[in-house]
């Protein structure tokens, strides 16, 4: 038997860059490519996984217009954890990362307009006899 000389599979690498966001509960992964502009957030587009919430979609894509790289990068996204807020919060951080990744010179736009400060603020834990972290149950004097 005679064997078909095989083709070598030549690996396309295709250039990516990478950046974590956080915020509240939520952990964002974003991998920025170049493209055409498009953002998926866990296989949804942007505006459809915040459920045609504007101020939410353009709190996430607001590093891409402040940089004028919207149409430059596709973005995908995978979130989890949190609600929608930390979510939209999470993925601005990670977008603005991964622009920084991706160019140098885009650090300061990012910096001056906060975009690279993780917000550190966390939900208070609840505290043992109170109803939530400072809510105290009704007070009754007889």
């Amino acid at each position: 038997m005679a064997r078909a000389a095989r083709k070598k599979k030549e690996k396309v690498e295709i250039i990516s860059f990478n950046g974590t966001g956080r915020r509240k509960d939520s952990i964002a992964r974003v991998r920025l490519i170049p493209g055409t502009g498009k953002i998926t957030v866990n296989g949804k587009e942007l505006s459809e996984h915040f459920s045609g919430n504007r101020f939410l979609s353009q709190t996430a894509e607001s590093p891409l217009i402040a940089t004028n790289t919207k149409e430059k990068y596709d973005v995908i996204v995978k979130v989890l954890g949190g609600g929608t807020t930390g979510q939209a919060g999470a993925i601005r951080h990670g977008i603005a990362r991964a622009l920084e990744e991706a160019d140098e010179t885009l650090r300061e736009p990012l910096k001056k307009a906060g975009f690279l400060t993780r917000d550190s603020r966390m939900k208070e834990r609840r505290k043992y006899g109170l109803k939530k972290a400072r809510k105290a149950p009704q007070f009754s004097k007889r």
